[in-house]
């Protein structure tokens, strides 16, 4: 079967579907990423087909907001994805969640498409707060009618997108009801799920999707002092100076440090950064070196996040805009990490302090870990889809 799979360059969106693409190769299905020109250097050595996907590097000058990007840009963009989507000729799509024009130009091509969402289901809920608030859902009378009060008015900013995406697909020629995909795989781990009343039948939870864009290795701080991974959020929402800051908080207080960037020209992971016998900081493989991590510092991101509860090293988040907040909170409650808002080098020393003197936390994020045994296989769902319609 061959399969095009379409994400923007975020590396939250990207990576996954690179590490998707290696898992349908591994099947034996040919698969084909269009996303940004970012990763094409470092996806094509190991054998991963990327193609450009028009209008992602080079967005309009008006494209201001979510809004924009998800119906005027998308709608423009779907355009531009035809020939090349066409030409390509798959079996099957798959579109990210945010890069709607993937399943878009699939329905107009009359191709079986699924949603790819590389993070829990994000999908109102009757059962639940908004999503993005961070909040359980809440008890009792009062509770409840708070929470179907937020949704309501949740709700009419939903319709205003709704509305918005219709408008900018009639203004590009495309039909104005906006197509669905026939599945959607949630690349999460059951443990950062919450529980639903209302979970759709076409939803199925696949697992993390994670992808390392380098095999070099770091050289681990020499001792046997606790190691702290700093990982720095890649979401242009995320907290800035993190890594300086976290670095501040822990200098002195026996532990040892890795910072870990996500692109090479930030430094090898032997080589830059302050030249300490505690600290190293730059690019490598976070698999491996979580194998020797005792706390993981991050914004809070899906990948991240789910990188280090697979590897069963709990998390202090300091989380930014987006998503962030909310996978924080559902961390926080399960009792795998702490988030830390507002920050400041004494409360971020603070959190990780109390992580690393608590073995409670590292036995709930390796709870949340070993969740995975209960996904199912993305690659198999992608063929029953294809196989069905």
């Amino acid at each position: 079967m061959r399969i095009a799979i379409v994400a923007g360059p975020d590396a939250g969106h990207a990576f996954p579907a690179l590490a998707l693409a290696e898992r349908a190769a591994d099947a034996g299905d040919e698969a084909i990423v269009f996303t940004g020109q970012r990763w094409h250097d470092v996806a094509v050595p190991v054998g991963v087909r990327v193609c450009q996907l028009p209008g992602v590097d080079d967005p309009p000058t008006d494209d201001v907001d979510a809004g924009a990007r998800l119906s005027v840009r998308a709608a423009a963009m779907t355009l531009d994805l035809l020939e090349p989507l066409r030409a390509a000729a798959p079996d099957l799509v798959v579109s990210d969640v945010l890069t709607v024009c993937g399943g878009w130009a699939a329905a107009a091509l009359g191709i079986p498409w699924v949603q790819l969402s590389p993070h829990p289901l994000y999908e109102p809920s009757r059962g639940l707060p908004p999503i993005g608030s961070g909040r359980a859902p809440a008890d009792g009378l009062f509770g409840r009618a708070g929470d179907a009060l937020a949704r309501a008015l949740t709700a009419r900013s939903l319709a205003t997108g709704e509305r918005q995406r219709r408008s900018a697909r009639a203004a590009v020629g495309l039909p104005p009801d906006i197509p669905r995909p026939d599945a959607h795989l949630i690349a999460t781990l059951p443990g950062l799920e919450v529980l639903r009343p209302d979970w759709p039948a076409t939803a199925h939870l696949v697992g993390p999707l994670l992808w390392e864009p380098t095999d070099t290795e770091f050289t681990v701080p020499p001792g046997h002092a606790p190691l702290v991974m700093v990982a720095p959020s890649t979401a242009v929402t995320g907290v800035a100076d993190l890594a300086d800051l976290a670095v501040e908080a822990l200098s002195g207080r026996g532990v040892r440090m890795v910072v870990s960037t996500i692109d090479s020209d930030s430094g090898s992971a032997t080589d830059s950064g302050p030249a300490t016998d505690w600290l190293v900081a730059g690019h490598g493989r976070q698999d491996h070196l979580l194998a020797h991590a005792a706390v993981t510092i991050c914004g809070g991101g899906h990948g991240m996040l789910a990188k280090s509860l697979l590897a069963g090293v709990p998390v202090v988040a300091v989380p930014g805009g987006g998503d962030q907040w909310e996978l924080a909170q559902r961390t926080r409650r399960a009792g795998a990490g702490l988030s830390v808002r507002p920050l400041s080098a004494a409360a971020l020393w603070a959190a990780v302090l109390e992580v690393l003197g608590d073995p409670a936390y590292t036995r709930a994020a390796r709870a949340i870990g070993e969740s995975i045994a209960d996904t199912v296989d993305p690659i198999r769902v992608c063929h029953r889809v294809a196989a069905s319609v």
